[in-house]
């Protein structure tokens, strides 16, 4: 699409991709309070409360999908792509995973900012590497003013402290950032072929085979009966990760995977703000200053000349040339 400057305006379809990734981001930095919420009324592990989050998504997006007459491409797309969706699955549980174990053993701060900053890295180079061109000066700078701004909202009030084993917390962000990174790739392939609910709906029963023998391993309480710790895992569950996924996956039709997980560092910003707002934790203008810079890459992210990846093909024509219905959500 060309103005009559001979500039190219965004495509409608992108900018509705970016908006869907950005509020699938947003519900995920909401889910920090949540966990926190249910640990004050049940002291959970976080590995258990991933669990039941993964498994009360998968139970309601598979009741979602057998009452829209989803069904059958469901099975469909398991017989289809079998290992597609079989590395969404175990790679959404495993890179949780990593993460929660690395903030056991660095921190929180340092957890967040190599496990999101290097997913974006790693996408925005290996695409280069494919196109056997260096990125664009705009997607370095929209890429450079993203990660500064991760660096400064994740380390602004931040305890500091390393944990007991910083080097392994190191390695195990590595792990968590790289297995997402690999994670939205393969989501995205898939995801301009399926349903993003039925995508979701498959993502999440895998990955609650994956997490729920997880709960043998864990220490003190595996359950709660406690009505408020009920009310705040169905939050996670629904919000933080079915409605969040499907808004992903339908988002990654539309927009390269780099794109994704750039935009998804308004993630981090969203836990600061909600945490001010509702915890009254102070925002210093360090964090500020980080939110502000999120939050301009993100909307540079809205030119295609300035997209952390390539607009992928169709994307101007819109999601319609999927092979299957829109979510309808």
């Amino acid at each position: 699409m060309t103005t009559q400057t001979g500039l190219r305006r965004p495509a409608p379809s992108h900018l509705r991709g970016l908006v869907e990734v950005g509020a699938a981001s947003v519900l995920w930095g909401t889910g920090g309070l949540a966990v926190q919420l249910v640990r004050e009324h049940e002291p959970l592990s976080p590995i258990a409360v991933s669990a039941w989050r993964m498994t009360l998504a998968a139970a309601v997006l598979l009741l979602a999908t057998l009452l829209t007459r989803r069904g059958p491409l469901l099975l469909a797309l398991a017989r289809s792509r079998p290992r597609q969706v079989l590395t969404v699955g175990v790679g959404t549980a495993a890179y949780q995973a990593f993460y929660f174990v690395s903030v056991t053993q660095v921190g929180v701060a340092v957890s967040t900012v190599v496990s999101l900053g290097l997913a974006p890295v790693l996408l925005t180079v290996a695409e280069a590497v494919r196109a056997r061109r260096a990125p664009a000066p705009s997607r370095l700078a929209v890429l450079g003013a993203a990660l500064v701004g991760l660096v400064l909202v994740s380390l602004a009030g931040t305890d500091a402290a390393t944990g007991p084993d910083p080097v392994a917390g190191v390695l195990l962000a590595v792990a968590s950032g790289t297995t997402y990174a690999l994670t939205t790739v393969a989501g995205g392939s898939v995801s301009r072929e399926a349903d993003p609910v039925v995508l979701t709906s498959a993502m999440t029963l895998v990955g609650a085979v994956v997490l729920l023998p997880s709960l043998a391993l864990v220490d003190g309480p595996r359950t709660t009966t406690d009505p408020q710790a009920l009310l705040w895992l169905a939050y996670l569950g629904l919000l933080t990760m079915a409605l969040a996924y499907v808004l992903l996956y339908s988002g990654l039709r539309v927009v390269s995977p780099s794109t994704a997980v750039t935009a998804s560092l308004v993630e981090p910003v969203t836990a600061a703000v909600v945490a001010a707002v509702v915890l009254a934790e102070p925002l210093g203008p360090t964090a500020v200053v980080g939110i502000v810079l999120v939050l301009a890459a993100v909307a540079g992210l809205g030119r295609p000349a300035a997209a952390a990846g390539p607009l992928l093909p169709g994307a101007e024509q819109g999601a319609a040339r999927a092979c299957l219905p829109s979510p309808g959500w």
